[in-house]
């Protein structure tokens, strides 16, 4: 992901580490295993729902449950509040970036941007291929941005929609769109996490890469065999009538390639190094400046009125930014999909990531997470214990610290030392944390990643259909290990591979 930059490479890189000599590994993971067990019965009984509001509160009931250890184990009350507001304040960029997506996605409707993409989308691709070119479709825009949040928040929002439309499962889809743009993520030099890994194990950059690469590509190759068996298997009914669909969308909207210069626009601002809050605003503002000049009809039956003028002109384009849009079709399926929350639809997910940065700040306070991270490294008793460890402690902190950026940090520093006393390289540590913090992030609920793309392809927080195709993400930790497991191209400190 990529957000901003001096939140993830200066103020993340620097955070202090806490330890609590009182707190012992059994009393550390209490809170775990209390929040596991609490969100597992609140998932039975509200299912998908549950992220709509309820697991919000368990993630505070965790936090309390942690702040009981702390108490117990001398860790002060203002000390965790302090931490949460750190964790907090961490989160500044993605919280407005999950604002402006927010608005982004209501102009981008209206303007008929999105409908766009689907109208051209459905006439080039189709159900045998169209998984496979989702994984390559992203992976390039992932590549060119460095960011998987960009990727989902543009392509990905107009590919769902495509898959929907041709009959293809949403969630298989969605794990199409995010195995090609975690893939980019992580291989593209401008993303943060890929430059925060290397600078965490003491590496360089492009020898981070270019040493990440011996398990990425196998993985992205597995991804996309993957997504083509299930395409050349896959059940859509016969070949989808898609005729009705594009009458409807040619009728509710007036559909022009000129429409694809704001998102180009939005795409070399980011390839230029353009903040992506800074993209994503002037992209919403572009959005709404074409929705006047493309959709007058539609921006005036946002707004009530009757005429385009100033007024409502301002107030359709506000509305789509902010609040609820509908545009109605006459295809019933596609109303459905042509609905828009503006910035007022990212609250649930604010909501939620805010609650998962309490818990993670109290888990810090009291020490917890540095913890169960020292556990981890005493098990690491072989080179194969280390990088699992390594793994175990990125996916660890991804689950307990809900954010992507402390599952590279915390390990990073603790594990740099421990790979250097068995002659490792820093690739090695890099590209594992890569392998197991960055790519695994969004498999977690209520991760600050996991989060948000439930919100921004699925349309509503809790959808959780994509985590089983997440292919990349799942496979890419299984990869690391094997690597390590049969010492494959295992680089040592003096720039030669032991094989």
């Amino acid at each position: 992901m990529s957000d901003d930059k001096n939140i993830s490479e200066i103020k993340i890189q620097d955070q202090k580490i806490i330890d609590n000599t009182e707190l012992n590994i059994w009393e550390a993971l209490i809170p775990v295993i209390a929040l596991v067990g609490m969100l597992a019965y609140n998932i039975y009984v509200f299912g998908d729902d549950a992220l709509s509001g309820s697991n919000q509160f368990i993630l505070l009931l965790g936090a309390a449950v942690a702040a009981i250890v702390g108490f117990k184990n001398k860790t002060s009350y203002k000390r965790m509040l302090e931490e949460v507001a750190e964790n907090v304040k961490s989160t500044t960029g993605a919280l407005l970036i999950l604002l402006m997506v927010g608005a982004l996605a209501g102009t981008w409707l209206i303007s008929g941007i999105i409908p766009t993409m689907i109208y051209y989308g459905l006439q080039t691709l189709n159900p045998t291929i169209f998984l496979a070119a989702c994984v390559v479709i992203c992976s390039i825009i992932s590549i060119a941005t460095g960011s998987s949040w960009t990727t989902s928040a543009t392509v990905g929002i107009a590919l769902v929609g495509i898959g929907e439309t041709l009959g293809i499962s949403i969630g298989m889809t969605a794990g199409a769109v995010l195995s090609g743009a975690y893939f980019g993520d992580k291989m593209s030099p401008l993303s943060d996490t890929t430059n925060l890994a290397p600078a965490m194990a003491g590496g360089e950059l492009f020898a981070h890469i270019k040493y990440m690469a011996l398990t990425t590509i196998p993985t992205i190759v597995i991804t996309l065999i993957i997504f083509i068996i299930i395409g050349l298997n896959i059940d859509t009914s016969g070949t989808p009538v898609i005729q009705d669909k594009l009458d409807a969308i040619d009728g509710a909207f007036n559909i022009s390639p000129w429409l694809f210069i704001v998102p180009a626009l939005v795409i070399v601002m980011i390839i230029k190094k353009t903040p992506p809050l800074i993209a994503l605003l002037l992209g919403s503002l572009l959005g709404g400046v074409a929705a006047i000049v493309a959709q007058p009809d539609i921006v005036v039956a946002i707004a009530g009125a009757e005429t385009l003028n100033f007024r409502s002109a301002y107030e359709g384009v506000m509305n789509a930014l902010t609040v609820d849009t509908v545009v109605t079709t006459s295809s019933a399926e596609l109303n459905d999909l042509f609905t828009a929350g503006g910035m007022k639809g990212m609250l649930g997910t604010i909501w939620l990531i805010i609650c998962a940065m309490v818990f993670g700040g109290v888990m810090d306070a009291i020490g917890a997470l540095s913890r169960i991270t020292k556990s981890l490294l005493k098990m690491a008793t072989t080179t194969f214990g280390l990088f699992a460890s390594t793994v175990a402690s990125c996916l660890a902190l991804n689950l307990t610290a809900s954010d992507q950026y402390l599952a590279l940090v915390i390990p990073g520093k603790m594990f740099k030392q421990a790979y250097e006393d068995r002659g490792l390289a820093p690739e090695n540590l890099s590209r594992t944390l890569e392998d197991s913090g960055t790519v695994t992030s969004v498999l977690i609920p209520w991760n600050t990643c996991g989060a948000y793309h439930s919100k921004v392809l699925f349309g509503y927080a809790g959808a959780t259909a994509y985590i089983p195709y997440a292919f990349f993400s799942i496979i890419s930790p299984f990869m690391t290990l094997l690597f390590a497991g049969f010492n494959i191209k295992i680089k040592q400190i003096k720039g030669e591979f032991d094989e």
